[in-house]
């Protein structure tokens, strides 16, 4: 796994959400979110076994986070007990460019920026947040995030809409992010591409 690709996708993340500057370790990088329930997160972009061990073993404070890119079946079987392995994600990146876009039906679009975060919205007539997504640039590299719709307003496009939204709203070239697999679904029909498996387990003893 490039390395400076997931520092690319942890940069923006913190950008996204706010977040303190990621900490160089020798497995990777920390973010100290500070968060109830996401009290910090370790990232690991070249993982070896007896690293994760030993990080898993040392972690005591619970909501602490793992993201390490490899496959969910190879890390479940390395993580101690009170580790909760999620489902898995992956990370993708594409190539980002302007094309034009349009909200579907009566939805309304909205595109806001603070900063180096832009904001996508669909509103329903009654002014409702039907889907939401956001896109942050840190460098080179523009990362998305929390992509949603919402459950009454799903399988009509809005998804793919917000998407391009982004994609197209962002000072940059590299696109990244990582996804469910849903999500990695829809984005593969908009030019993204995976590069790497990416499981998350948590700390809840």
């Amino acid at each position: 796994m490039n390395p400076e690709l997931v520092r690319a996708w942890v940069a923006g993340w913190v950008v996204s959400r706010q977040a303190p500057e990621p900490v160089v370790e020798p497995w990777g990088l920390r973010v100290d979110v500070g968060l109830p329930g996401h009290v910090a997160r370790h990232i690991l972009p070249n993982p070896d076994p007896s690293t994760v061990r030993d990080l898993a073993a040392a972690i005591r404070n619970p909501g602490t986070w793992l993201k390490i890119c490899a496959p969910v079946d190879e890390v479940a079987e390395l993580l101690p007990a009170g580790w909760v392995v999620q489902e898995p994600e992956y990370m993708m990146t594409a190539a980002l460019r302007r094309v034009p876009v349009a909200a579907p039906g009566t939805y309304q679009l909205a595109v806001t920026s603070r900063a180096d975060v832009t904001t996508a919205r669909l509103l329903t007539p009654e002014g409702e947040i039907a889907a939401r997504g956001q896109i942050a640039v840190a460098g080179r590299a523009a990362v998305v995030d929390q992509v949603e719709t919402a459950p009454a307003h799903r399988r009509r496009g809005l998804g793919r809409t917000i998407m391009t939204a982004l994609m197209s709203s962002a000072a940059a070239r590299t696109g990244v992010l990582v996804a469910t697999p849903v999500g990695e679904a829809l984005y593969r029909t908009l030019g993204w591409s995976r590069v790497s498996e990416v499981t998350a387990a948590v700390y809840r003893p």
